[in-house]
């Protein structure tokens, strides 16, 4: 039920944003970029949060996804829709094929494959100028229909996001909550003790990986057709960084947590452009403080801290009621 009512407390939040700030750039531009990064983050936050997988480099996963979408569509005349079923296709397949040489290793050896993977990624998309269009990037993309309904403004865009962002979230929150989140769970404690309680742990950790590039490959493929033009910039190595930075920042292990470190990070650069040229040191000052102060993450960190300020006014409520049933 706790998990039910703070999806809910989501949803309500995602509908009544536009109602209560018509017409808001922050609203109907921002949060859109917000709603992608969130998508993005917790799907990633299976995989490293509650699996113990590092990656490095999702924005490969999030290219594939953005690119496929793109070629398709204007290079050979597909239906958006099913350009996207195939980025996701494309995607699963070579997670899928990567996704057991790679994860065979650990720790920071890990993490230098999932990087090679990002920056292989991303050659490729700067070479391959005949289909990608190279470094200048791919445009004319063309938008999306929903039986007939055109998404062709910011606000129905926003529409689109956030139901997806939910559907995501909803997903998360149901893998957690089965065996298989047990299975993840049990695989970031220990490879090895899972193993004894009889999990295979090859076949969880190849399936969060899957799962997890065919989330990115789902967000690249909107993130495409919203922005109308691509180019690598999009997915480089520095994108991966930031993902990574918004699941720890909003809190490793906690669905919430993502989507909260996702809309953080794509809200503080908006507020801080009002400095100018400390923005950057402003932005990172903050993010410092946070984690020195926060190290199990904000959403996580202001979640404890309210529950501990909770705890202690229980016990003198608690006191007071038994003082009152002696005294009768």
């Amino acid at each position: 039920m706790k998990r039910l009512a703070g999806f809910w407390l989501l949803a309500a939040l995602v509908v009544l944003l536009p109602l209560v700030f018509q017409d808001n750039y922050y609203v109907t531009v921002v949060a859109v970029s917000a709603g992608l990064h969130a998508i993005l983050a917790v799907g990633l936050n299976l995989l490293m949060g509650y699996a113990g997988q590092i990656s490095l480099g999702h924005a490969a996963f999030f290219g594939m996804g953005a690119y496929a979408s793109a070629i398709l569509t204007t290079r050979f005349d597909w239906d958006p829709w099913l350009a996207m079923v195939a980025g996701i296709g494309l995607t699963g397949v070579v997670a899928f094929l990567m996704a057991r040489p790679i994860l065979r290793l650990k720790g920071h050896y890990l993490a230098m494959a999932t990087l090679g993977l990002g920056i292989i990624v991303h050659i490729v998309l700067v070479q391959g100028e005949e289909l990608t269009g190279g470094p200048d990037g791919l445009g004319g993309i063309p938008g999306l229909a929903i039986f007939g309904w055109q998404v062709n403004s910011d606000l129905r865009w926003y529409i689109v996001i956030g139901a997806t962002m939910l559907l995501v979230v909803w997903l998360a929150l149901n893998i957690i909550a089965s065996r298989s989140g047990r299975a993840l769970r049990a695989l970031h404690g220990s490879e090895v003790a899972a193993e004894m309680m009889g999990i295979n742990t090859t076949a969880t950790k190849t399936g969060v990986f899957v799962l997890a590039a065919i989330i990115a490959s789902l967000a690249g493929s909107l993130f495409s057709h919203q922005q109308t033009f691509i180019s690598p910039d999009s997915f480089s190595f520095f994108f991966s960084i930031e993902l990574v930075t918004m699941v720890v920042l909003g809190g490793m292990a906690s669905t919430y947590g993502a989507v909260f470190g996702a809309i953080v990070l794509t809200f503080l650069p908006e507020l801080l452009v009002v400095f100018e040229d400390y923005e950057v040191m402003i932005f990172g000052a903050i993010l410092m403080l946070i984690m020195i102060f926060l190290p199990q993450g904000l959403f996580v960190g202001l979640q404890e801290l309210l529950g501990r300020l909770w705890r202690k006014k229980t016990p003198l409520g608690a006191s007071a009621e038994e003082g009152n049933h002696g005294a009768a």
